[in-house]
């Protein structure tokens, strides 16, 4: 199993999830910009099979019905609701199917940002020892989490630790590339979190950072992960957890003009 990421519009990231055994693209991730995700997927000597969305706004999803679905008409394009265009597997709560030899594809619901987010953890078959990744959309994102547009803070409360209930060692791979901005507001949140220096220099070292950290990672220095802490808890001035998630996301929509 190998995980390409192919940056697209100003921010935004597809990828593409090839079956090494099959030397097929197992699937193509958010391609909004499909003329991006076929050159990469040229480039890696690959064929596209799927599509697979993570939530319905167009950012993610525009791309599905045309171009891709007109280019790959016997793509299947799996996703959380009927809002996704060019659908042809809706996916729930605990679904899974498999795409080539080895691919493993678990639907995780985590409805806030939108009520049809769904993040995908896949795993290798037969590479039992290569850690698997989760492709979270706009639920997680490195040091962050997206807007509440269809949900409240205990809707995200449950998102995130459902996330958290997936193995440490699971590579975070999310939808835009926020991760500079999302480490400002956690210094600012967190000052003297030791794991933020970790952090920074992932960014220093790396204009992509998406695919480069793990859910262990974001328990350490994600602050939206970090809920029970006296520092986030003493941010917010509140004490339940949908209190303070509410209370740091609207601090995080304050903070420096963030988008996301």
């Amino acid at each position: 199993m190998k995980v390409v990421p192919v940056p697209v519009r100003e921010d935004n990231y597809a990828y593409l999830l090839i079956d090494e055994s099959t030397n097929k693209a197992a699937a193509a991730v958010d391609p909004y910009d499909v003329a991006k995700v076929a050159a990469a997927a040229q480039t890696h000597g690959v064929e596209i099979v799927a599509g697979i969305t993570t939530h319905h706004h167009f950012d993610h999803s525009g791309g599905n019905k045309v171009p891709f679905a007109s280019k790959y008409p016997k793509a299947t394009i799996y996703g959380g609701s009927d809002k996704i265009p060019a659908l042809t597997n809706l996916v729930k709560d605990k679904d899974e199917f498999a795409i080539g030899n080895n691919i493993r594809i678990k639907c995780l619901a985590t409805g806030c940002h939108t009520q049809d987010s769904i993040c995908y953890y896949v795993t290798d078959a037969v590479k039992d020892t290569q850690p698997g990744g989760i492709f979270t959309g706009d639920t997680l994102f490195i040091a962050g989490c997206g807007r509440f547009f269809e949900g409240v803070g205990s809707e995200m409360v449950k998102a995130l630790e459902y996330l958290g209930t997936l193995p440490d060692d699971v590579v975070v791979y999310n939808g835009h590339e926020y991760t500079a901005s999302n480490l400002a507001f956690a210094k600012h949140i967190e000052p003297t979190n030791p794991a933020l220096v970790r952090l920074g220099e992932v960014i220093q070292k790396n204009k992509i950072t998406t695919g480069l950290t793990t859910i262990g990672d974001e328990k350490e220095w994600n602050p939206f992960m970090r809920l029970d802490t006296d520092a986030v808890k003493k941010a917010t001035g509140e004490d339940t957890k949908s209190a303070i998630m509410d209370a740091l996301r609207d601090q995080k929509n304050k903070f420096r003009g963030s988008m996301l």
